[in-house]
């Protein structure tokens, strides 16, 4: 346990505090506090973050904030691992090409921890979590038990999760399950992936033996090294809002205007890219206050140093404003305003 008025870990870089932070390395120490969490669940004064990768906090939170830190892989089968829910996904992404274990290499250094990514459903260029999570072990606040929750039972969507719903603040993840591949199957049509690779005079003909899961981990890192800011330098929780979904009828109905839009259909609508729409608003570059959006990819607002999370979000609503205006689309954050 760590004293009053912890800092609040964010990778937004604002200067926030919480009441209490709360980080436990095993389950039995997370059960120890059992009663102080769910007193605070109670009191509606609980947050449970990961690296605080996907975190905008607007102030201080006044309130407990719990964090896991349980570390740890173990295979349960020859392709499955269980995972501790505070081991950081680039770090199991690499360990795991290193037991010879495939699919999760378009995921690569998205920031954030395993636990978190399981709520958020991550994902990029056309692969997200669930597409490998089996189950995972939480502790249910409303009963004190650890249970195991399926994959089918979490309900998964674009960004979504019933943990993001009606079990939000219900259950601590302690540990997920990855179901992976001894065979090297990439995922290559999903953006510009083939023309990075391409460009680096390799074949994307997995029977011509040159494309390799290492070689393809280390494309999507330059890929996303290129147009996405170190949080480190300038603040940022990487894409900031989600890509909206839309019927068909409303594609066609942009397409008439803007026949050069990029989308991509889903099963039963269309996504867009939100950034598209986002620079096409003249957002990219800009700045309000000290708040800004990244010159390199607009999906991403940044902390140009000092920024308030209320300037952050001024930012936000200025730019959903702009989209609906010109578009007639709804985008929303994928971050976790608190």
């Amino acid at each position: 346990m760590v004293g009053l008025m912890d800092i609040l870990i964010n990778t937004f870089g604002i200067n926030a505090r919480c009441t209490t932070l709360l980080e436990f390395s095993t389950v039995e120490e997370l059960k120890e506090h059992y009663c102080e969490i769910a007193e605070a669940r109670k009191q509606c004064k609980l947050l449970i973050i990961g690296r605080g990768s996907n975190l905008l906090p607007t102030g201080d939170y006044d309130g407990l904030v719990v964090r896991s830190r349980i570390m740890g892989r173990e295979f349960i089968s020859s392709d499955r691992v269980e995972v501790g829910s505070g081991e950081t996904v680039d770090d199991v992404i690499a360990w795991c090409l290193s037991q010879g274990l495939y699919g999760m290499e378009n995921l690569s250094i998205i920031p954030g921890e395993v636990g978190a990514s399981a709520v958020q459903n991550i994902g990029a260029y056309g692969v997200e979590a669930k597409d490998f999570i089996v189950s995972l072990h939480a502790l249910d606040l409303e009963t004190g038990e650890i249970v195991e929750i399926t994959n089918e039972q979490c309900e998964y969507g674009y960004r979504q999760s019933r943990f993001k719903k009606d079990w939000k603040n219900r259950f601590i993840i302690t540990d997920v399950t990855y179901q992976l591949s001894t065979t090297f199957t990439p995922h290559l049509d999903y953006g510009n992936i083939r023309k990075v690779l391409e460009e680096k005079g390799i074949s994307c003909n997995i029977e011509d033996g040159q494309l390799t899961a290492q070689l393809l981990r280390d494309t999507i890192i330059d890929i996303r090294n290129a147009k996405l800011p170190d949080y480190e330098v300038e603040g940022n929780a990487g894409s900031f809002f989600m890509n909206p979904i839309v019927s068909k009828e409303k594609l066609d109905e942009l397409l008439a205007k803007y026949p050069n839009m990029p989308y991509y259909p889903t099963e039963n609508a269309v996504k867009l890219p939100a950034g598209w729409l986002i620079d096409q608003c003249g957002w990219k570059g800009k700045t309000l206050g000290r708040a800004g959006v990244h010159d390199k990819q607009a999906l991403v607002l940044v902390n140009k140093g000092g920024a308030t999370g209320e300037e952050v979000v001024a930012l936000c609503h200025q730019v959903q404003k702009d989209v609906l205006d010109r578009f007639g689309v709804e985008i929303h954050p994928e971050v976790n305003i608190v």
